[in-house]
């Protein structure tokens, strides 16, 4: 494939999400990207796209935080910067709980109605069936870690708006009843202050309830969609970095799987929760990797995919708030960037020097 020309080079970033482990992975990565090349920021990439938890992050660059920055803050336990605690995405959804328990009971009338009105034997399961849309639409909230971006955005100076951010960036989510993907961004729904927006793209369905937007319910886009990739290229980049550090992890080595009970030989060994971001991985992994090839193919678009080995993923099966763990994904992130960027020659690393040297004549 020939590579674009770089002469005018619009150069995108996708991030790809993956909870709190993959922002770690984003920020090592882009930590790399701002130390090896002279003079460049991450806010000077031309699109930043977010997916999930990757939303802060993006629009935290494209509001002029520095990637070391951000990096040097989790990597010191002592650092403010981003004073982010289990609180802030753990808590209950007493409303929603509150709607749950009202569904129920009346679910509950309903089955005892129908139950005393027969004289023939109660489907049992029939009956069962009406509970199932008493099941809470999300078990936690993400309204303290919104009042925290409130707090964080104000006290960094990010703006609300998403016009006037340093850098453009735009936040793929769906909107859940009417079951297509909607944007926040400028030329996209750019009204909505930046950290509601962030926190509905964050809004993963089963863990949070869907996040209020206006008239609208919604919840978070899933890297396997891969979306953030085909609208970087929609959106005019000739040149795209895309983390991902939704891998599948590949437990080969006996004991190799750390759990709470100690050293598991099988992912099953996690359990159903792990069970299920495994088979999340897999779907990524595959949609990304076929998307990409696409795109390479097509010879449109120079598409840089970074990502942990899948040996390596192994490192995201520990605890995410644990700060060895911290320390381990940070700097393979870091790590991996700085190999893709060591030769000089690297399409990705010309591309990026090309941008800042625009960015230092405009």
């Amino acid at each position: 494939m020939k590579a674009p020309s770089h002469e005018h080079e619009k150069v995108g970033l996708c991030l790809g999400g993956g909870g709190l482990t993959g922002v770690m992975y984003e920020v090592g990565v882009l930590a790399a990207v701002e130390d090896a090349i002279e003079d460049f920021r991450a806010a000077d990439f031309d699109l930043f796209v977010g997916v999930g938890s990757s939303a802060p992050v993006a629009c935290a660059l494209a509001g002029g935080v520095s990637a070391l920055r951000i990096y040097r803050a989790l990597l010191d336990p002592a650092d403010d910067f981003f004073p982010l605690s289990r609180a802030h995405l753990l808590q209950i959804d007493s409303p929603e709980l509150r709607r749950m328990a009202k569904s129920a009971l009346a679910a509950s009338r309903r089955m005892l109605g129908s139950v005393a009105s027969r004289h023939v034997r109660t489907d049992l399961w029939g009956e069962i069936d009406r509970f199932y849309d008493s099941m809470p639409a999300g078990l936690c909230s993400l309204e303290p870690f919104e009042k925290l971006l409130r707090q964080l955005w104000k006290r960094r100076g990010i703006p609300e708006r998403f016009a006037d951010l340093e850098g453009r960036v735009l936040l793929v989510a769906n909107d859940l009843d009417r079951g297509e993907p909607t944007i926040f961004g400028v030329g996209h729904e750019e009204d909505v202050p930046v950290t509601r927006a962030v926190v509905a793209a964050c809004a993963s369905p089963g863990l949070y309830a869907p996040v209020r937007v206006g008239e609208r319910d919604v919840v978070a886009s899933a890297p396997s969609e891969a979306r953030h990739v085909e609208l970087a290229v929609a959106e005019g980049c000739t040149t795209v970095l895309l983390i991902n550090a939704l891998v599948p992890v590949h437990a080969e080595r006996r004991s190799s799987v750390p759990t709470g009970h100690g050293p598991g030989d099988r992912v099953r060994d996690k359990g159903l929760l792990w069970v299920l971001n495994q088979h999340e991985r897999i779907a990524t992994e595959a949609i990304l990797h076929s998307v990409v090839a696409r795109l390479r193919a097509e010879g449109k678009v120079d598409v840089h995919l970074v990502e942990p080995d899948r040996r390596d993923a192994l490192m995201f099966m520990r605890p995410s708030m644990d700060f060895a763990t911290r320390r381990l994904i940070l700097k393979e992130g870091y790590t991996a960037a700085r190999r893709l960027l060591a030769d000089p020659e690297s399409t990705l690393r010309r591309a990026i020097e090309a941008r800042r040297k625009a960015r230092g004549a405009s």
